[in-house]
C-alpha cells in the first residue's frame, strides 16, 4: 500500500478498503492543518509526516498523527495517539493531540476529506 496525500473528498469506502490493505480495521493518517490536508495509508504515522513535508511542504508544527476506525460511528471513529505527535517545542508532550483547537480542526479537516 502506497501512501496517498487526500486534498479532495474520499468516501468511507474507499477508506475500508485502506483499512484492508493494511492494518484490517484501521487506517493511519497524519493530517496537515495547515493545507487541511492529510496522508493515509503508510504503515507509520513517521513515513506519512515525512511524505507530507517532503511532497507538500508540511511543517512539522502543524501534522498530527491519528487513526480511523472506518467502522466505528463518527464521534467514536478519530483516535488522537501517534508518536509523532510528541512535540514539545510545540507545547505537546504526549502521544495525544493535547490543544482542544487543534482537535477540533483535525475533526473539521477529516469531516471534510472522509465523506459518507
Amino acid at each position: 500500500m502506497e501512501i496517498q496525500i487526500v486534498k479532495n473528498p474520499i468516501n468511507k469506502k474507499q477508506l475500508e478498503e485502506v483499512a484492508k490493505q493494511r492494518f484490517g480495521i484501521l487506517v493511519k493518517a497524519v493530517v496537515d492543518v495547515g493545507q487541511e490536508i492529510m496522508a493515509i495509508g503508510g504503515e507509520l504515522h513517521s513515513d506519512e509526516e515525512v511524505k507530507l513535508m517532503e511532497e507538500e511542504g508540511s511543517k512539522r508544527g502543524e501534522t498530527w498523527g491519528i487513526n480511523l476506525y472506518p467502522g466505528k460511528t463518527k464521534e467514536e471513529w478519530i483516535e488522537f495517539d501517534s508518536m509523532v505527535n510528541i512535540k514539545p517545542s510545540f507545547d505537546n508532550c504526549s502521544r495525544d493531540v493535547e490543544n482542544s483547537e487543534t482537535k477540533e480542526k483535525i475533526r473539521n479537516i477529516v469531516d471534510k476529506l472522509i465523506i459518507e
